[in-house]
């Protein structure tokens, strides 16, 4: 898989170490600031993979890393406004096929969807925020990651004693058609849910949701 990551801060940096080091992936990181490629490349931070000092939003530049040949573009810049473009650019101009963005500030988040180009949002704030929240939160619907421009919702909850839920196989909760139990985290271990699966009290249940199906499944889960 071909991933193109825009932007060679930490954040992308460190991506592309991770993709570069299972060997599955070719990964290219683009640049602006023509010093921090030069640093880079000087301090071999990122081995094997290569670096190009282009501006990520501008066309003719952009269309020098050859996105039209990528399967993943990542806008990971630490400015939003540059991230929105940049994902813009390689969905419409480029056509690349899956597109994620980070967001820096999270006021911008209703930003980052289908209209711009973004697959995937990823609000570290928010995401940190969601974590906090299912570490200290029992009996409640806690939303980690959204996608696929807020069309769906990546959430957990951690079943009470009270829980609708508990002591009942999935298939007899029926839950929206539209949503799905994705894990199920059980004594520090992942169980792979299955129709006959019973969830039970202390579990930290993943589902994936729509915002049409959201209060429906927290109705099926919290009390």
């Amino acid at each position: 898989m071909r991933v193109i990551i825009a932007g060679g801060g930490n954040v992308g940096t460190y991506i592309a170490n991770e993709l570069n080091e299972t060997g599955l992936h070719d990964v290219l990181i683009i640049e602006l600031d023509p010093d921090r490629v030069a640093s880079a490349e000087r301090g071999n931070i990122t081995p094997g993979v290569p670096w190009l000092n282009v501006d990520g939003c501008e066309v003719s530049e952009f269309g020098k890393a050859k996105p039209e040949t990528a399967d993943v573009v990542v806008a990971v810049t630490g400015d939003d406004e540059d991230n929105l473009v940049i994902s813009l650019l390689a969905k419409q101009e480029f056509g690349v096929p899956r597109v994620i963005a980070r967001v820096n500030n999270p006021s911008n988040e209703w930003m980052f969807n289908e209209t711009w180009g973004v697959d995937v949002s990823v609000s570290t704030p928010h995401l940190l925020t969601g974590l906090v929240e299912e570490a200290v939160s029992v009996g409640a619907l806690v939303r980690l990651m959204t996608l696929e421009g807020n069309r769906a919702t990546l959430s957990e909850v951690k079943l009470a004693p009270d829980s609708p839920a508990a002591g009942k196989q999935i298939m007899d909760l029926s839950f929206p058609r539209d949503s799905t139990v994705v894990a199920v985290i059980r004594d520090e271990h992942v169980v792979v849910p299955r129709g006959d699966t019973v969830l039970n009290e202390g579990d930290e249940v993943m589902v994936l949701v729509t915002p049409e199906s959201e209060n429906r499944v927290r109705a099926l889960l919290v009390k």
